[in-house]
């Protein structure tokens, strides 16, 4: 078996590559998105990276190290924004890396730092490059790197959040809210952020450090909920990028009202939960008395 090697891993992906599908047929979707994999592909060369695979509308890639792998990824965004083939079509990717230890085997390339560099991926929004901050403390003459924190978030197999960062990468940064040169990484400890949650007299509490809150019908949620238009895993509760999130999951939908305004409906969907107020399993507030859930918010 190989012994792990320290890489740094990046994703990048074609944002909304369904639409484009369902506008321009297969056979045209295909070609534009193998034209940009050929671009990326080309760009990670240059930077001394090596392409481990494609799949589908995306391409993973590794560098030896966390400097390359975060140039590339910023040559990546801008050579897509500058080619007029691109801009055309409406294309725009995202990028998500992390620098850690791998294990490359056949070929490929295995464990945490991949999985870790995957979930930056998935965190990541069209035209934006997110990664961890541990990655920077891996970069050398960063000087003209620039980031933001984005807050911290849960990554699977690790006991507790991450702090992840943005790269900012557009020269014109005009657009870009909240950029600032450098970001303290090396501050630890926990913040006042706190969500306090009552239900039928029980008080919960969670902050930015608590597992994941699952509520549902089935007996190994956080909170179980048994009544019949819940489902048996109907909605989660979770601290990312800054903000406690309610995700629906249901059949029903999850019923939220956030301070004093209307009382919304979540379905296969999420929202950043604030100021307080309540949430209500399957059914409105009006129809579902004794099971609602009182939540206060403090950042």
């Amino acid at each position: 078996m190989s012994q792990p090697t320290q890489l740094t891993t990046l994703f990048a992906d074609v944002a909304g590559s369904t639409k484009l599908f369902e506008q321009r047929g297969d056979v045209e979707a295909r070609r534009i998105i193998a034209g940009v994999l050929a671009a990326l592909t080309e760009v990670c060369n240059k930077h001394g990276g090596r392409v481990i695979k494609t799949i589908g509308d995306e391409v993973m890639c590794t560098y030896p190290g966390a400097m390359q792998g975060v140039l590339s990824a910023c040559d990546m965004q801008k050579r897509v924004m500058h080619d007029m083939n691109f801009v055309k079509d409406n294309i725009g990717i995202r990028i998500g890396l992390h620098h850690g230890d791998a294990l490359v085997e056949d070929g490929d390339v295995f464990g945490d730092s991949v999985n870790t560099a995957a979930r930056m991926a998935s965190l990541a929004k069209r035209e934006q490059i997110v990664t961890t901050a541990t990655t920077l403390k891996n970069l050398t003459n960063a000087g003209n790197i620039r980031s933001r924190s984005l807050g911290r978030a849960r990554v699977s197999g690790k006991l507790l959040p991450i702090e992840i960062v943005d790269i900012i990468w557009q020269e014109d940064t005009s657009n870009v809210t909240t950029v600032q040169k450098a970001i303290r990484i090396d501050d630890g400890g926990t913040t006042n952020v706190k969500l306090s949650l009552r239900f039928r007299g029980q008080v919960i509490e969670l902050n930015e450090n608590s597992q994941p809150f699952s509520m549902g019908r089935d007996g190994t949620n956080s909170l179980v909920v048994e009544t019949e238009w819940v489902s048996r895993n109907h909605a989660l509760i979770e601290f990312k990028k800054g903000y406690f999130i309610i995700a629906d999951r249901s059949t029903n939908g999850t019923y939220v009202k956030l301070g004093e305004d209307d009382e919304l409906r979540l379905h296969r969907d999420e929202i950043h939960l604030r100021k307080s107020g309540t949430i209500s399993l399957g059914q409105t507030v009006a129809l579902n008395q004794n099971d609602v859930l009182y939540f206060q918010c403090s950042y």
